[in-house]
């Protein structure tokens, strides 16, 4: 049986991936901040366990790294983010300990994830590390300017992911820097373009690829790549 992680699995993109995974078969472990109010989370059908996981808190992290250290795990998928932008947070008035939590949740954690279960991954036959970036990460999509929180964490994502693609490759880990494209979730909103569902098969066939070549490039949930 194969193995996922995915963390901020409670809502949204995560919940979606922990549903298509599930029924796919799959041994599904789902972190999210508070298992106990995850109702939706619980009521998966499959093979799914819940973890308590502040992504913000390394030694969360360090405590499920160990926990899941006896199995391999085949994908993680580095989902749990934040925002951080608001109108009262525009140029002028940005909040900076709001920024530090956005860098903190959205680029730290992914670097420690890959830190911590690299040893893991790379006992599986052809492990994944995914992450949900965002094009809003890009800086030759930014015609728009603002969002100084959540451009700058997704945009330093990027650096970071690009690096481990380089860096595990001698043990065999696939990293995709995936966008989920705009996603009618809590973060998307109503007006988004796109489903949960849809945008996590585009995601799931990427990450199910096997292909070598896709590691380290930025790429969309429909597998066209991204302007960096």
């Amino acid at each position: 049986m194969s193995t996922v992680l995915i963390t901020g699995a409670n809502r949204g993109l995560g919940l979606e991936f922990a549903r298509q995974y599930a029924a796919a078969g799959w041994r599904v472990h789902a972190g999210c901040r508070h298992p106990e109010r995850a109702d939706a989370l619980r009521a998966v059908a499959g093979e799914v366990r819940l973890h308590r996981l502040d992504v913000a808190d390394h030694a969360q992290i360090d405590a499920l790294a160990d926990d899941l250290a006896g199995e391999p795990l085949d994908v993680l998928v580095s989902n749990a983010g934040v925002y951080g932008d608001t109108p009262e947070r525009g140029l002028g008035r940005l909040d900076y300990d709001a920024w530090a939590h956005a860098f903190r949740v959205n680029t730290m954690a992914a670097a420690r994830l890959a830190e911590r279960f690299a040893d893991t991954l790379a006992r599986a036959p052809r492990p994944v590390f995914a992450a949900l970036t965002s094009l809003m990460g890009s800086m030759a999509d930014n015609g728009s300017g603002g969002a100084y929180l959540y451009r700058s964490s997704k945009a330093a994502l990027n650096a970071v992911l690009k690096s481990l693609s380089i860096d595990l490759r001698p043990r065999g880990i696939r990293v995709l820097i995936l966008h989920p494209g705009w996603v009618k979730t809590d973060m998307g909103g109503p007006g988004a373009l796109i489903t949960p569902q849809e945008s996590v098969v585009g995601l799931r066939r990427l990450i199910d690829a096997g292909d070598d070549e896709l590691s380290g490039r930025f790429l969309n949930y429909d597998g066209a790549e991204l302007p960096w």
